[in-house]
Order: structure tokens, then C-alpha cells, then sequence
């Protein structure tokens, strides 16, 4: 018997260090790892850079990519990457929660859609142009350059889904 009390504490011990494994999906720390699969992915580094998506950065040297939970409260602070034209690729340079400088979208990128939702395109149970026509993806941002790029575009989507976060909570 005290074998087994002795496993059962040691279960309730480890269960929040199990939970808090991964971070809270959206957050600066989830964002940092998304930078990593981004650059790990052929179809975004190559296909974005030569599209030429990536260098309409507006002079800046970067593009941003801002996404958020929909069901998280709307002080949330957003997850952002910054995507530049690097070593003949287009690399996400930098990650973390969002700054406050506001978004040029001629140039940049603001997707939200609620986590079940961002899970759901994650796994590819639907693209880009169906979750933005059903309303489960609000998307702000050049339009044209996104309907020109819509195979890495799913591609990002896929990478969300991806990268592994934890959903129980919201971005803090």
C-alpha cells in the first residue's frame, strides 16, 4: 500500500510539470518555436522567396505575421513573426508576442480564428480559402499576394498545427 501512495504523489507531483511541457499555444514562447519550424520548411523558406511574397517588406527588411485565439481575451497579446529575405530564402528572423507598432497591411499579415479552429486547419482538415470564406479565419493583409501564394499559405496553416502549445490557457 505504500508503494502505491508513494507512486500516486509522485503522479500528482509530475502532472503539472506534464501539463506546462509545452507553451501556452499563441504565446511569445510558442511563437519562438514556429520560428524554428519555419525555417525548417522548404515549402515556406523557398516557394515565399522565390514568389517574391518576401520582398515586399516595405522597405523595413522584414515582413510580419501576427496570429491570435480567437476565444482568448482580446488584450491577449498576439504571437508574431518576422519573415526577411535572408541568405536567398525568406527566414523568420525574429519571434515573440507582438509589439505595439501597427501593422502595414500592404506588407504584413493579422490572422485570428478561434484555437479549435486554428487546430482544425492545423491538421488540414480544411485550407485557407474555405476557413476564410466560412468565417472561422479573419485575415487582414494583402489579399492578392496571399490568393498568389495560397500553397505556402496552407502551409503555414499546417505549421500551426504543428507546433505543439498548450490550449488550456490563454497568452499572458
Amino acid at each position: 500500500m505504500r508503494a502505491r501512495s508513494l507512486l500516486l504523489a509522485v503522479g500528482v507531483l509530475t502532472l503539472p510539470m506534464l501539463a506546462s511541457a509545452n507553451p501556452v499555444f499563441m504565446s511569445a514562447d510558442w511563437a519562438k518555436q514556429a520560428c524554428e519550424a519555419w525555417n525548417a520548411d522548404k515549402g515556406l523558406t523557398e516557394k515565399l522567396q522565390e514568389s517574391g511574397w518576401v520582398a515586399n517588406h516595405k522597405n523595413r527588411g522584414y515582413k510580419t505575421l501576427r496570429v491570435s485565439r480567437g476565444d482568448c481575451p482580446a488584450a491577449a497579446p498576439l504571437a508574431e513573426l518576422r519573415i526577411a529575405p535572408k541568405d536567398g530564402k525568406a527566414l523568420c528572423v525574429q519571434a515573440g508576442s507582438a509589439g505595439s507598432a501597427a501593422l502595414d497591411t500592404d506588407a504584413d499579415y493579422l490572422m485570428r480564428a478561434e484555437t479549435r479552429r486554428w487546430l482544425e486547419m492545423g491538421r488540414g482538415e480544411y485550407g485557407p480559402m474555405r476557413a476564410m470564406m466560412f468565417g472561422r479565419l479573419s485575415f487582414d493583409g494583402p489579399m492578392g499576394e496571399a490568393m498568389g501564394n495560397m500553397g505556402p499559405f496552407e502551409g503555414f496553416l499546417r505549421l500551426v498545427g504543428s507546433v505543439p502549445g498548450d490550449t488550456s490557457a490563454c497568452p499572458k
